[in-house]
């Protein structure tokens, strides 16, 4: 990681438990008037729309929409996207639905901890938190009429009385802070000119972003320096946003002078030539496009001018994505860490759908879209689209995205992903020559996904770790030795790959070093044919190394599909090689599993050669 971000990160804990950082961020906070309600309504900068009443797109009210908006009212919200807590009526804002573990409301935020068996994993508490569900309250006011502002209005303000300036743990991330921010700003404007929005209640929810803003701003460093992905550009992002939204702000202009600077150092940083994205991470990935379609718009919207790289790299961000997109569904292979973010949901599509997310992108940066279905193409109406273009996607063949690692074929039945990368940046999991394959649109061969991120830890090694991948282990061992938490060591890197096409098959060949913790100069070559005008493939692994461990091949597949797909292995003496059946696990969203099969072919000798077919009948 460097010298700069291990003296940082060693002078930050200092800070920490020397309790200099806790006086940086005093809890004291006096109330301020920044600017009146009545001034604001008649002079706020521009935003995605004016109020509610300029909205004025088609209204499709449905069962969907309506189900969620009812278990709401029950007491029951929905979870990174996918599962349904019952949280109550009057959640306090502080207990893990999980654990029912109650985090401590006069602790400072410096001294609360983000890891504790006791307490579970600390995003259960984040997650209603960062307000993200406002956009279910706020699309169900829009499509079915019904006047949600008080709840809109009581939510936040509950929250503020809840959780005093730098107190807890909904203090602990500044990204968390950030996305409640926008989160409140958006519903701010959508209610305007509600009479629910009183002047009391107006200056009580701008003090709270003004203290919000000022955390960010004091303590943006730690995700610049030390963890440098996608906070950082939520981070900074937001202190633009803030001079451009909150002007009457003090400190405004030098938010959003410094904002606007590292957002863009950031984009240019975190994005890759090649529009891949360097925290190895589809969901990461959408999180950092949700964010430059606010940054594209709002500039925009308010004469602002983004540096060009901005447009670069959410250009090229939009045609990575899409070649690795399913047309059957939206979805894209569950690679790398995905922890169920969905910052800003403005449709009613699964959250594994890419395509509305890519539409909104696309319609900032040209006023074209790539999918017309009613629910791909809300969230553009949401920010400020009145007409817009179609643009055909064509995807078909190779495609090679090497500054990160990524190399795609794809035919009419089915959708070969390979990663093939070599890190310069932090590595999420150890699954280097890691193959997906798709047939007919149905993901058969899958990345088992990331489960949850602070779990036990069999549990943590099993989903980070090789054997979750489709590619090989040496025994027992991973690719890389597992450190704390999100830390790897001996980063596997790719030496070599190239993607090719004739007229038969599509072919694929890449070798990387691994397993550098067990013998120093270990190599594995992976070579993939995908024959044209079947569904069929071969793939033949070869493992360079001194030991005494057997080479272990491993397929993780999605249990409806074991009676179609057609396995067999042979070592580098042409004897077949009977297959292990394992049960493993599969998490399709974040804190869900579920168990799939595991194929395993297991040799001796230092080669294998698969072959794997789909039986249609």
């Amino acid at each position: 990681m460097g010298f700069e971000y291990v003296y940082f990160r060693t002078s930050y804990e200092i800070k920490r438990k020397t309790g200099i950082l806790k006086k940086q961020f005093p809890t004291n906070f006096i109330s301020q008037k920044f600017i009146s309600l009545s001034d604001w309504k008649k002079d706020a900068p521009t935003f995605f729309f004016e109020s509610k009443k300029a909205l004025n797109f088609q209204r499709k009210p449905n069962f969907k929409l309506e189900k969620e908006f009812k278990k709401y009212l029950d007491g029951e919200l929905k979870y990174f996207n996918s599962q349904y807590f019952k949280i109550g009526k009057e959640y306090d804002w502080l207990t893990n639905p999980l654990t029912n573990y109650k985090y401590d409301i006069t602790k400072h935020w410096t001294e609360i901890k983000d890891i504790d068996p006791n307490a579970g994993d600390i995003k259960y508490v984040w997650e209603k938190s960062r307000f993200s569900f406002l956009y279910m309250l706020i699309r169900y006011d829009y499509h079915f009429q019904i006047d949600n502002a008080i709840l809109v209005f009581d939510e936040i303000l509950s929250w503020i009385t809840a959780n005093p300036i730098n107190k807890g743990p909904n203090y602990k991330c500044s990204q968390e802070i950030s996305l409640r921010i926008m989160n409140w700003t958006f519903a701010l404007y959508y209610y305007r000119n509600s009479e629910v929005l009183s002047e009391e209640k107006f200056q009580i929810i701008i003090n709270s972003i003004y203290g919000q803003l000022n955390h960010v701003f004091n303590n943006i460093n730690f995700s610049r320096k030390s963890v440098r992905n996608n906070h950082a550009i939520t981070e900074t992002l937001m202190l633009y946003l803030s001079g451009l939204l909150f002007p009457f702000f003090p400190e405004a202009k030098i938010w959003k002078k410094k904002g606007k600077q590292w957002f863009e150092e950031e984009i240019e940083y975190q994005i890759y030539e090649d529009g891949s994205y360097l925290q190895f991470s589809m969901n990461y990935h959408r999180v950092v496009v949700q964010l430059l379609t606010w940054a594209i718009i709002l500039s925009e919207k308010n004469n602002e001018n983004l540096n060009s790289i901005i447009y670069e790299r959410s250009k090229k961000s939009v045609e990575f994505l899409i070649n690795h997109l399913n047309l059957k569904n939206g979805w894209l292979p569950n690679y790398g860490a995905n922890d169920g973010a969905l910052f800003f949901k403005l449709n009613n599509c699964d959250y594994r759908d890419y395509r509305p997310q890519l539409n909104a992108l696309k319609y900032a940066l040209d006023k074209t879209v790539l999918y017309e279905d009613e629910f791909s193409t809300e969230d553009i109406y949401w920010y400020g689209a009145k007409k817009y273009k179609i643009k055909k996607v064509d995807n078909l063949g190779i495609h090679a995205f090497e500054q990160g690692g990524y190399y795609t074929i794809r035919d009419k039945e089915t959708f070969t992903f390979i990663r093939c990368g070599r890190h310069k940046d932090r590595p999420q999991q150890a699954d280097n020559l890691h193959v997906d394959i798709w047939i007919n649109g149905d993901n058969v061969l899958l990345d088992s996904g990331s489960f949850l991120y602070n779990t036990d830890i069999e549990l943590v090694k099993y989903f980070n770790g090789t054997k979750s991948h489709n590619t090989i282990m040496l025994g027992n061992y991973d690719q890389m030795l597992k450190g704390e938490r999100f830390v790897w060591y001996y980063w596997s890197q790719a030496l070599s790959a190239k993607l090719d096409e004739d007229n038969h098959s599509y072919s694929f060949k890449g070798i990387i070093k691994a397993f550098e913790y067990v013998e120093q100069g270990i190599k594995h070559k992976r070579e993939i044919r995908k024959y044209k005008n079947k569904i069929e493939w071969e793939i033949i692994d070869s493992l360079f190394h001194n030991t005494s461990f057997p080479l272990v091949q491993i397929w993780n597949l999605d249990k409806k599909y074991s009676d179609k797909i057609i396995l067999n292995a042979f070592d580098e003496n042409g004897k077949e090689i009977v297959p292990t059946f394992n049960e493993g696990w599969f998490s399709a969203y974040y804190g869900i599993k579920e168990k799939s099969l595991q194929i395993i072919f297991s040799t001796d000798t230092k080669k294998i050669f698969t072959k794997i077919k789909w039986n249609a009948s």
